[in-house]
């Protein structure tokens, strides 16, 4: 491929070459677009990823004709275009290479026919059952016909020596660096795809597509392979630190809005409280034990009889919805309820979504890719359930299609990605198939917004998509087993799920299937007592531990009971840990909210891949079982048996320690404030009260009072301990905890320093103000090493507090 002409015009730079169109604009001084097609214009789809697209005249950049190559730059991001090859490379502006394509050209477009299925719209044509995944319909189609010529795309580049990979979203492999790995990308239970890379180069790449994918770095080369498009459509964006790429991917597909303060303290859930009654009853019991709980689930089968995806309350269970949620409100809980895209003949929602033609060819799921059909979605959940005063959805099974969760043996992996995509394109376009879960989440979003100002929105998705976050989602991992190899691996998977930009991850803590079933391959847990065995005991204590320090801290699955009391009573070592890790996620609540605030406001990222802080530590790049939990925590979770095995065998010998890297600076170990040396890898103690928990030299920790629910104590008196060695700053960040008054403004802002030098604490001047803000707060601060501490009052102006001032 040769280049042939060059156009720049107001949108950017025309490539004309000998096989094809390339097109480069910028959306931002380091953020690039480049497009390319065979055709002859590029195509005018709107895309469902990218939300702004400035045009390109808003952007300085210039085109310099050199004798090899063409370069076309702004003051962050050089694009150089060999004349001879078309290949690209991507330049900082000081001229350090950031990735490039292989000399020969790493772009490639094969052409290929795109066809749909033709079904009977008979009833009896559909095939229906119930697995352990819910109710699944099937229909045979019965003929294909070709819808239009789209394109298979390739895009290759030479990966750098030393150079780190991390993103595509939440698989279950437990990837961390993707170096030298495959990954299919394709959506289904345990998989949620996000296609978005980052490098510790410095830059990001989100591609722009909504077919199945795959990334190879492996034998068969270095590339991203789509499998439908109108044309290659992706974003190189620049850092080069991840905040700043993170910041790049959502000034493309948009914000993360605030979630409500409720939806951060702990979610009690399982697989199923059946009745109005149980709920009530569960939350009742936290109350009397004093147990910390902000929100109880509704599992599925709210609805009557087989009625599946039905959104109502079946009225012999649940005899009076409204009453039900003011006696959960009473107790300051709130519910969640899960619905499904699927809906099962016979029911009201099904029989109305069929009238309206709203079901896709299998006659059960709905076509989440036509607004009226997303419009009379919302308006039976809204009908049948917010309308009582539900506050949270779980929208389960949002990768409606799936053929591969039967049977004893897990097919392999490419076995399962051709099984699973052949299914999807059965019922979706195949150059949709990924983004069934981005339109359904749009829906629920932007119904509930127009219904009620009052309450944020709260979906828990089972699936992602690029730009899913703007609507309020909460992807978890899906239908994972109980046994200490998924614990560790789903630490990875978070983490590359968030370095995409899609800042909201969560899993079931204790893993969703505990016990065996050889007939089925993903009911494989370890513990067929279930909570009996002190072997799930101890594995659901770590789990805890983990989920305390994850955007969302919540429990789920089957098989066995999972509320606080069914692993001990007080005084017994299980109960007492958990309720420690329970009342410890209750206490960082004021930092965890500021966390919010941060994300919201400022792009921020939560749960964070070391690489996030320390992307140059080339040491960091492949730990996969720490991360760093805001500026301040790194945690590092026990994924390895200590004290028993299945079956409640005692395990004897096994050390109570774990092995931590901690980078470069210094450290506290936040249980004895112990200061320790950076850049060393220490053996931690790891008994099982003890999750290994340190926290940055130079940082400043608000911490809150004992509280059952978040929004308690408002007023309450705000700890400050301030972790010295460094200069320090934090932002504490507060609302009115629900409702989206903080997009006008109403919001408020106290910006803290620590002045190593000096040893002086400066709480500024609070900014902004919202309905409710106390006037007056106080605050007691504290410094490490030193015994004493120093109570505050404060009015909003800036006040400062030497450590003299800290009285023993």
């Amino acid at each position: 491929m040769k280049l042939k002409h060059v156009d720049s015009g107001s949108d950017g730079v025309r490539l004309e070459t000998t096989e094809g169109i390339m097109h480069i604009s910028f959306c931002t001084p380091g953020i690039a677009r480049i497009r390319y097609t065979l055709d002859s214009e590029l195509s005018g789809k709107q895309s469902l990823v990218v939300v702004s697209r400035p045009e390109a005249e808003g952007v300085l950049w210039t085109v310099a004709d050199h004798p090899g190559h063409l370069e076309i730059s702004t003051a962050l991001l050089a694009i150089q275009v060999d004349k001879l090859t078309c290949a690209f490379s991507y330049w900082d502006a000081n001229g350090k290479l950031l990735t490039k394509e292989p000399v020969r050209g790493g772009k490639t477009l094969v052409r290929t026919e795109v066809y749909h299925t033709v079904f009977d719209d008979s009833a009896d044509k559909v095939e229906t059952d119930q697995g352990a995944d819910g109710l699944r319909a099937r229909a045979e189609g019965i003929n294909r016909r070709l819808d239009r010529q789209a394109y298979h795309t390739k895009l290759e580049f030479e990966w750098q020596e030393g150079e780190a990979l991390y993103g595509l979203g939440s698989h279950e492999e437990g990837m961390m660096n993707l170096r030298g790995q495959h990954q299919y990308l394709y959506q289904q239970n345990m998989k949620a795809v996000v296609p978005v890379l980052v490098s510790t180069r410095g830059y990001g790449i989100l591609v722009d597509s909504y077919s199945y994918m795959t990334f190879h770095d492996d034998a068969f080369g270095s590339y991203l392979w789509t499998d439908v498009d109108e044309e290659m459509d992706y974003y190189v964006i620049y850092g080069p630190e991840f905040d700043q790429i993170i910041g790049g991917i959502r000034h493309l597909t948009g914000e993360a809005p605030m979630l409500p303060k409720w939806s951060y303290g702990y979610v009690q859930s399982k697989e199923r409280y059946i009745s109005q009654e149980e709920l009530i009853a569960t939350v009742q019991e936290y109350r009397d034990r004093s147990l910390p709980l902000d929100c109880i689930v509704l599992d599925w089968q709210s609805w009557t009889g087989n009625l599946w995806g039905q959104k109502t309350f079946d009225p012999e269970r649940f005899p009076d919805p409204s009453e039900m949620m003011h006696s959960l409100h009473a107790m300051n809980a709130k519910l969640m309820v899960s619905i499904w895209p699927i809906m099962g003949a016979g029911g009201d929602n099904h029989q109305e979504m069929s009238e309206h033609g709203f079901l896709l060819g299998n006659q059960a799921t709905y076509d989440a890719f036509r607004e009226e059909a997303r419009e009379l979605y919302w308006k039976q959940a809204d009908t049948g359930l917010f309308s009582h005063g539900i506050d949270a959805w779980w929208c389960d099974c949002t990768e409606p299609f799936e053929g591969d969760w039967k049977g004893a043996v897990k097919p392999e992996p490419e076995q399962r990605m051709l099984i699973n995509t052949a299914e999807s394109k059965r019922y979706l376009d195949p150059g949709f198939i990924n983004a069934y879960s981005l339109q359904h989440s749009k829906g629920i979003y932007e119904g509930q917004r127009a219904a009620d100002t009052g309450k944020r929105v709260v979906n828990l998705t089972r699936s992602a998509f690029a730009g899913q976050h703007r609507y309020g989602t909460i992807t978890w991992s899906g239908d994972i087993a109980a046994n200490w190899e998924t614990l560790r691996k789903q630490i990875a998977d978070g983490l590359n799920f968030c370095v995409t930009g899609s800042p909201y991850w969560t899993l079931d803590i204790g893993a969703f299937f505990v016990r065996n079933h050889k007939e089925q391959w993903f009911w494989n847990g370890d513990y067929d007592e279930g909570v009996a065995d002190f072997g799930y005991r101890e594995l659901y204590v770590r789990w805890f531990q983990l989920g305390a320090f994850l955007p969302m801290f919540r429990s789920h699955g089957t098989d066995t009971p999972r509320e606080l009391w069914r692993f001990g009573e007080e005084g017994e070592l299980m109960y007492d840990t958990l309720v420690k890790y329970l009342k410890l996620r209750y206490k960082l609540m004021p930092y965890i909210y500021s966390m919010a605030g941060a994300v919201a406001h400022r792009k921020y990222t939560m749960l964070r891949a070391l690489a996030f802080d320390y992307r140059e530590d080339v040491r960091v790049h492949d730990i996969d079982d720490q991360f760093m939990f805001g500026p301040a925590f790194l945690v590092a979770p026990v994924t390895t048996a200590m004290y028993y095995g299945p079956g409640s065998r005692e395990l004897h010998g096994v050390g109570k320690l774990r092995s931590i890297y901690l980078p470069d600076g210094e450290w506290y170990d936040y249980w004895s404030d112990e200061r320790i040396k950076g850049g060393l890898t220490i053996e931690a103690t790891a008994d099982l009260e003890t999750l290994p928990l340190f926290v940055r030299a130079g940082s400043i920790v608000p911490v809150g009072p004992d509280v059952q629910y978040a929004d308690e104590q408002p007023e309450a008196m705000i700890g400050l301990k301030v972790y010295s060695g460094l200069d320090a700053s934090f932002t504490l960040y507060e609302d009115e905890g629900d409702n989206y008054n903080y997009e006008n403004g109403s919001y408020a802002t106290i910006e803290m320093k620590w002045s190593e030098a000096d040893r002086t604490l400066t709480i500024g001047k609070r900014s902004g103000s919202y309905a409710g803000m106390p006037a007056v707060r106080q605050f007691a601060v504290e410094i490490t090493g030193n015994a004493g501490r120093c109570i505050v009052t404060y009015h909003g102006e800036p006040i400062a507090v030497r450590e003299e001032d800290l009285k023993r």
